[in-house]
């Protein structure tokens, strides 16, 4: 963009001399459709263009200013560290002055990070690590459990608000069938959505009615995520648009798995996944995620597809984001397509290594991992580090908390997704009840037998630190006297893993 087409007030903002603070020079100018952005070293200043696309309009100096206090508001949510104010732009005489009244615009101050503080960037350079994603799972599970509701919000959950965006999608992107779009793709994309939409109702319902229609971030992939100061944050949510703000919970989460499946990185999605599920009780929850990360794949492909109608973009581009949008439009279709679920229960004494074995296997095959030590506090409304009482490891608590483990592991798997469940399965009942409801619905089930030597059972409880389990060293002894032994009927389903020795090796043989 020449020096020419950029305002005078953005000519003058790109002085040092008009900061009241030092400056790094040169101030770098990023523009977006909607915004400027002005880089000064220690502090970056937004303002927003005066443009209306219809979803987005800050046409007016009154509506720029109350979206400016909204993405302040909403943003301090989530990366308050950043999010500082909002400053008035006066003209005196020819110059332009921050702070001052009389505003003929407004700025957004925000403080400035490194590029490389990016969880996008971070990936880039093979930094991001399983580590910072179990954080980042904490982290959002912990910003949902705080954002806001109400009546108005809840609306944006019915049926018809929902599919409005979906309808839309599918409407502009019609004209791309033959180029990055096939036509069987988007056939069967759409087909999927609609029957869903039109057989699922009374899920929609219960998100309603369980408080998961939230006012949530609405654009929660990598390049919006930053790890700075050994901190998490999350920012640049959706402040113009309340349809693609007022979601499900699972939108937000879906955005973050489809961009990490993206990248080819489906392991990094599986950890995320389950931490965030593990940390807020919502399996349910899941039921609804194959649909919001098509969705989530649909938009991307939609918004590449966009630059192929901007006669200002190279043809170079263009080839390239042709590729790009194709790759999206397929990973929607993708998501829709129906797949075989499975239900493999570990089983095994308190430090056989059954979490470990599960945490690695999921990875492996995109399995839902559930422990039952979360689903017993979630029962009983505990925080999952908090240590149980008594109360907690009764006959009708356990018996309630395998029951619910097993309802939960049928729904899932009967919806096609791969469910680990993972408890000490010690009881012959509890074992015999799962086989038969896995026959009943055609789910193949698999039995996993963690076993270790009693002096590495008993070094690994003493080791235990920071997690969720409760159990100590001092109970093995009456876990092992007892646990039950197979019957015939069960063992073809078992499959014995050493965990003293390596797992991988031993789980390729048995799931390849």
């Amino acid at each position: 963009m020449t020096e020419v087409s950029i305002p005078p007030l953005i000519q003058q903002m790109l002085q040092p001399g008009f900061y009241p603070h030092p400056v790094q020079e040169p101030v770098k100018l990023i523009q977006t459709h909607v915004s400027y952005v002005l880089l000064t070293g220690d502090f970056v200043y937004k303002l927003k263009k005066p443009v209306n696309f219809g979803f987005l309009d800050y046409s007016t100096l009154e509506k720029r200013k109350h979206f400016c206090e909204e993405e302040l508001r909403l943003n301090q949510r989530g990366a308050p560290e950043l999010y500082l104010e909002v400053l008035p732009i006066a003209l005196v005489g020819e110059q332009y002055q921050l702070g001052e009244t009389q505003a003929v615009e407004y700025a957004l101050k925000m403080r400035q990070f490194p590029q490389e503080a990016l969880l996008s960037e971070m990936f880039e350079q093979g930094k991001l690590k399983q580590r910072h994603i179990a954080q980042l799972g904490r982290v959002v599970a912990d910003f949902h459990g705080k954002t806001v509701t109400n009546d108005y919000i809840r609306s944006f959950g019915e049926v018809s608000q929902v599919r409005a965006a979906f309808d839309e999608n599918y409407q502009q992107t019609e004209k791309y069938i033959g180029g990055p779009q096939t036509q069987v793709q988007f056939e069967e994309t759409k087909k999927y959505t609609d029957q869903f939409f039109a057989e699922r109702g009374e899920l929609f319902k219960s998100r309603i009615a369980n408080d998961y229609i939230r006012e949530c971030h609405g654009d929660l992939h990598l390049r919006n995520i930053a790890l700075w100061q050994d901190k998490i944050l999350l920012f640049d949510c959706i402040e113009f648009n309340e349809p693609f703000r007022f979601v499900d919970v699972m939108y937000d989460v879906a955005f973050t798995v489809m961009d990490l499946e993206a990248r080819q990185s489906q392991d990094l999605a599986n950890v995320f996944l389950n931490t965030y599920i593990e940390q807020t009780g919502d399996w349910e929850g899941l039921q609804v995620l194959p649909l919001y990360l098509s969705r989530q794949a649909y938009v991307r492909a939609k918004v590449t597809s966009f630059l192929l109608d901007d006669p200002g973009v190279p043809t170079e581009a263009k080839q390239e984001a042709t590729k790009t949008a194709a790759t999206y439009y397929k990973q929607a279709w993708e998501y829709t397509q129906p797949r075989q679920g499975q239900l493999i229960l570990m089983s095994g004494v308190s430090g056989s290594g059954k979490s470990t074995t599960a945490r690695y296997l999921a990875q492996q095959i995109g399995a839902i991992h559930i422990r039952s030590d979360a689903v017993r506090k979630h029962l009983a409304g505990i925080p999952l580090l908090q240590r149980g009482g008594d109360d907690l490891y009764t006959p009708e608590m356990t018996q309630k908390t395998y029951t619910r483990l097993l309802e939960l592991g049928i729904m899932l798997a009967s919806q096609g997704f791969n469910v680990i469940l993972d408890a000490k399965y010690d009881r012959q009942q509890l074992r015999q009840e799962a086989i038969a409801q896995a026959q009943a619905k055609q789910i193949p089930l698999d039995i996993l037998y963690c076993k270790a030597p009693h002096d590495v059972l008993q070094q690994r409880l003493q080791q235990r630190t920071g997690d969720i389990a409760d159990a100590t060293a001092d109970l093995l002894a009456s876990q092992l006297d007892t646990a039950e032994t197979w019957t015939e009927k069960e063992k073809p389903f078992v499959k014995i893993l050493d965990t003293t020795q390596p797992i991988q090796a031993q789980l390729k043989e048995i799931f390849n």
